[in-house]
């Protein structure tokens, strides 16, 4: 199901395909309020079956549809290890999104797999643009993409799990993506 979906490789990570082996651990790791404040589609309260829902209803139709592309975040000498998950998807002005465990925040991780998943949207899959929502309180999310070279393009409002907060739009192009990292 997931075949056409690589895994990538970074210098400390394994960002594998999302699969329906992964929906346990990510039940145990993702219901915290510290990773879910600032999303906007979640449940809350997490349900009981959460995970496997959203991987197997969701995640899995998504990737075979070739409309979104779900990896595992793993440590590179740990393969067995999920810490988080990263996604790309072809909805308006909502093309990345990610979430990573708390006990492996500030080590710039997000920001290794925030660019290795930018890379794969651009080069391989040939997009031209590349727009992530982001709420303006979640200050270290847009420092991702602050590093990245990204710029506001817009913004508002949105509803989140912690409620109605101000957004804004970030977006970069493939051109300004190739300058700055290649």
């Amino acid at each position: 199901m997931t075949a056409a979906i690589p895994t990538l490789e970074t210098r400390r990570l394994i960002l594998r395909p999302l699969d329906l082996s992964d929906a346990a651990a990510v039940q145990e790791i993702f219901p915290r309020w510290e990773i879910v404040q600032f999303m906007s589609t979640i449940p809350w309260p997490y349900p009981a079956d959460g995970a496997l829902t959203f991987i197997r209803d969701m995640a899995l139709p998504e990737m075979e549809e070739g409309t979104a592309w779900h990896w595992s975040i793993r440590p590179n000498g740990a393969a067995d290890q999920l810490i988080g998950i990263i996604s790309l998807t072809d909805e308006p002005d909502n093309n990345r999104g990610f979430w990573l465990a708390p006990e492996w925040q500030g080590r710039g991780l997000a920001t290794e797999a925030a660019d290795a998943v930018t890379d794969y949207w651009f080069e391989t899959l040939g997009r031209a643009v590349l727009r992530v929502p982001k709420a303006i309180a979640n200050i270290p999310s847009r420092r991702i993409s602050e590093s990245a070279g990204m710029r506001i393009v817009a913004s508002g409002d949105r509803d989140f799990v912690s409620g109605r907060l101000p957004v804004e739009i970030w977006e970069i192009t493939r051109e300004e993506w190739r300058s700055r990292h290649r």
